[in-house]
């Protein structure tokens, strides 16, 4: 049996958020709040997407990285020591 969880009403507690959740709502652009927290996932989607890619960009840049590895104490060596040049 397949159940639609599209049509599932929940309980969100947005605490000082809300004002903002309202105030999209007083826009006369969403209809309900159920219209503006759908927008909210919708954003959150779409940023989660763009971080993802650009993991995955980095990580193919450090793969394809032509340099010798260094090892990992050499590594926090070097980053505390700019540090405490900071």
């Amino acid at each position: 049996m397949k159940v639609d969880m599209a049509a599932k009403a929940i309980t969100v507690t947005l605490g000082e958020m809300s004002s903002h959740a309202e105030r999209h709502l007083a826009s006369g652009r969403y209809a309900s709040m159920s219209e503006v927290m759908r927008a909210g996932l919708r954003a959150l989607d779409r940023e989660e997407a763009v971080l993802d890619e650009l993991v995955r960009i980095r990580v193919a840049e450090a793969l394809a990285d032509p340099r010798p590895l260094m090892p990992l104490d050499k590594a926090f060596a070097q980053v505390r020591a700019s540090i405490a040049k900071a």
